[in-house]
């Protein structure tokens, strides 16, 4: 029986639905989502196929508050919500979640990226907020060994006494903390992951806003178990489906657009449980090698001692030799 009494038949699992979310998760028994994971629309003018990003104020957070609410309804009591969102309606939805519908914001994330997108007249953007709620502080999921990254110990000093296990994650995730050297230290809040540009081999070509998979595979398998159920009302791309069935997670999507609906069955269909992730599981260790990068700087560094020992840039030669 959904919220208002209707006898509508409950949404299969393990499957992406096409429809207006609002409609859809009035179809999802009450209590009955481990965790869910939202990435709406950013109410920024981004041109999806079916839905208009450019609502007044008002009316989006109206309909966020909508949308939001039968979220918190459909978790459990120890339920866990992650929820996406840009820099224009972050501090309003928090106060939303929090004040009004009674969730306990965990962590505020930052997922730092390069690549980010160009601005005119501002900082670029290179950024986006992941809030972290739960339904009870004192019962919720949080697999803490699933999640450990390694430690500055290990990568920064190669110390063969480093804990091979690693450490948790700070609460602000960088793509390329190799081009940052004094940016970031071990200590600080800082989360690695790279967005999926249009080069990556993960990327699916037809949506524009594609999470990383390894970014929602450690929300996944923070705040869920094997065999819980994993939500998504705006599936998109259908990562955190696509994660979810990787993980051994049962999951349900909604969709709006029939046409991204059918291409995230068919990323599905392709699926086998177990099967590994996209993206690098250790990105800091992927990273090209410092030795790498100096190579450039060295071949300069050699170049100009060699032009040194024949008398100076070619140019130079030319002015004391005369004319040529």
């Amino acid at each position: 029986m959904t919220r208002n009494g209707s006898q509508r038949k409950p949404l299969a699992l393990d499957q992406v639905h096409q429809g207006d979310c609002l409609d859809l998760l009035g179809r999802v028994p009450t209590g009955s989502i481990d965790l869910a994971f939202a990435d709406p629309p950013f109410n920024i003018g981004y041109d999806y196929d079916t839905y208009d990003d450019t609502r007044p104020a008002d009316d989006y957070l109206d309909w966020s508050r909508r949308w939001m609410g039968e979220v918190v309804r459909v978790l459990r009591p120890d339920g866990t919500f992650w929820l996406a969102i840009g820099d224009e309606y972050a501090a309003e939805l928090k106060v939303l979640a929090t004040r009004e519908l009674g969730l306990v914001c965990r962590s505020w994330v930052v997922w730092y990226y390069t690549f980010g997108v160009n601005c005119r007249h501002k900082f670029s953007r290179s950024h986006a907020h992941l809030f972290h709620f739960v339904k009870n502080p004192e019962a919720f999921t949080f697999n803490s060994d699933a999640i450990r990254v390694p430690s500055a110990r290990e990568l920064v000093y190669g110390d063969k006494r480093a804990d091979p296990t690693g450490r948790l994650p700070d609460d602000t995730w960088i793509l390329r903390p190799q081009d940052l050297p004094e940016g970031f230290g071990p200590a600080e809040d800082t989360w690695y992951f790279p967005r999926v540009c249009g080069t990556f081999k993960e990327r699916s070509g037809w949506h524009g806003c594609q999470m990383p998979e390894q970014l929602l595979g450690r929300i996944i398998r923070a705040s869920s178990h094997p065999g819980g159920t994993v939500l998504d009302p705006f599936a998109g791309s259908g990562t955190t489906l696509a994660v979810a069935r990787k993980l051994g997670r049962s999951y349900l999507g909604c969709e709006l657009s029939a046409a991204y609906a059918n291409k995230v069955r068919e990323r599905l269909a392709a699926i086998q449980v177990g099967a590994p992730l996209e993206g690098a599981a250790e990105p800091l260790k992927s990273v090209p090698a410092t030795k790498d990068g100096r190579r450039l700087v060295d071949r300069a560094a050699r170049t100009a001692r060699g032009r040194a020992k024949v008398g100076g840039t070619p140019a130079a030669r030319r002015g004391r030799q005369g004319p040529t």
